[in-house]
């Protein structure tokens, strides 16, 4: 089996799974937001659901219109406040609250071989834990409240993998948009995406969250890697259990941060896809011959690389942030580039961290000051322009560089603005030029 299949297979009490069967499986952990949480609560009462499952397991986490940006918005936080101080769930709110995907492996309330499921279609972040991760629908997410478990069909497996050298400036939000230029934004309809490789084993944990937010772009079911030395080191930093150097332990895990506590099994049997699983495709990516990329509106898959981008795209605002590349060392090379140069005149450039860690990390390290110097908006960790919520709403015949993960029409504002992604390194590049840049432009100057 692949490692998709056997997590499903672990979580439903099988042996072994295929793809195409349909499952019954316990879920680790549900999630649900300030948009998809209150329909989940409402249709929750509506089944006849008094008390959830289990407690420790359901998360709401307030970061999508967050701080409160008009009424209805309000009522909604207030609504998920009173129900998670009722049945006692984990809520992040307020000074708590951080972008949830990079939020909740921070918290450490992701384990390896877990199986998670969230009212937002970028929980297939998790499987940079080796976590099988995916978006459901709010009744769904009503349903696992009530009974801790969801139905599934085995998706089959794609196999990606990366070999090769990566050239400078080149990272994990490059490979993924290189990636979805090869297979489009429906080649992997309910599919597992499964990466690896040389170069997904030696890139650091942030970069492998990138990778598998944005699987959903391709209509994955799930992204995954499998769980590694890197890995187990990014726990241990968490301090989230005494990992070993190479495996973790065969016992039940606790995960404390910030006082909140959960227990879950860890899957500690062959955490990886067997010699001989079954793919329904292998794809082969030469990472030496990838260049930064963007992706041009109104598809994440219209891709191409930054050289071949032309210079008459000029920008009216550059979006760092996310919970695709709202992390630390997404900041870092952000500020490297940004440092001593000021934002282009008239160019709006908005730097969201992803957390209140994050945040307050970036500020110890400067990294902030650098920001603010260069003549950035430095927002408090949330949501905001990505889906189109609040801070950085676009109007009509407006350009933005983001290195949020979606470009559709109409996503971060008026329908016909335009929306570009790319990495933290070109969108700094192209904050100071004002176009769509190369870092090189800016740092050989």
């Amino acid at each position: 089996m692949t490692i998709s299949e056997k997590i499903l297979a672990e979580h439903c009490g099988r042996k072994e799974v295929k793809p195409g069967e349909f499952i019954e499986a316990k879920i680790d952990l549900a999630l649900g937001n300030d948009i998809t949480a209150p329909l989940a609560v409402k249709e929750f009462y509506q089944i006849g659901g008094e008390k959830v499952f289990a407690p420790e397991r359901v998360v709401f986490v307030l970061d999508h219109f967050t701080p409160n940006k008009d009424i209805l918005s309000a009522e909604n936080c207030k609504y998920l406040r009173q129900f998670a101080r009722g049945q006692k769930i984990n809520l992040f709110a307020d000074g708590s609250v951080g972008i949830e995907h990079a939020l909740l492996p921070e918290e450490g309330l992701i384990h390896p071989g877990d199986l998670i499921i969230g009212a937002d279609s970028h929980t297939c972040t998790y499987g940079a834990l080796g976590a099988f991760a995916c978006g459901v629908g709010s009744t769904d997410l009503a349903a696992v409240m009530l009974t801790g478990e969801l139905w599934f069909r085995i998706p089959e497996t794609i196999k990606v993998i990366y070999s090769g050298k990566l050239q400078p400036w080149v990272c994990g939000k490059d490979l993924i948009l290189y990636t979805l230029g090869k297979l489009g934004v429906d080649g992997a309809n309910y599919c597992a995406l499964e990466f690896s490789g040389e170069v997904i084993k030696n890139l650091p944990q942030n970069e492998r969250f990138t990778i598998c937010n944005m699987a959903v772009e391709t209509g994955a079911k799930n992204g995954i890697i499998e769980p590694d030395e890197i890995t187990f080191d990014y726990l241990k930093k968490l301090q989230i259990t005494n990992y070993p150097s190479s495996v973790p332990p065969a016992s039940l895990c606790e995960a404390k941060r910030g006082g909140l506590r959960r227990t879950g099994k860890l899957q500690t049997t062959n955490l990886k896809s067997d010699k001989d699983a079954v793919y329904k495709n292998i794809i082969e990516i030469d990472c030496s011959q990838i260049e930064p990329q963007v992706a041009y509106p109104p598809l994440p898959a219209n891709v191409r690389p930054v050289t071949k981008t032309s210079n008459g795209v000029k920008l009216d605002q550059v979006v760092i942030g996310s919970c695709t590349n709202g992390w630390l060392e997404d900041l870092r090379i952000a500020a490297k580039i940004l440092s001593g140069r000021k934002v282009h005149p008239g160019l709006r450039l908005i730097v969201i961290p992803a957390t209140p860690r994050i945040y307050l990390q970036a500020l110890k390290e400067g990294l902030i000051e650098v920001f603010l110097s260069a003549g950035a908006i430095v927002g408090p960790p949330t949501c905001g322009p990505c889906l189109g919520g609040h801070l950085g709403i676009l109007a009509a015949g407006e350009s933005c560089l983001s290195t949020t993960n979606r470009n559709f029409r109409g996503r971060m504002g008026h329908l016909e603005s335009e929306v570009y992604l790319a990495s933290p390194a070109v969108a700094a590049a192209s904050a100071v030029l004002g176009r769509i840049a190369h870092p090189d432009e800016v740092t050989k100057i």
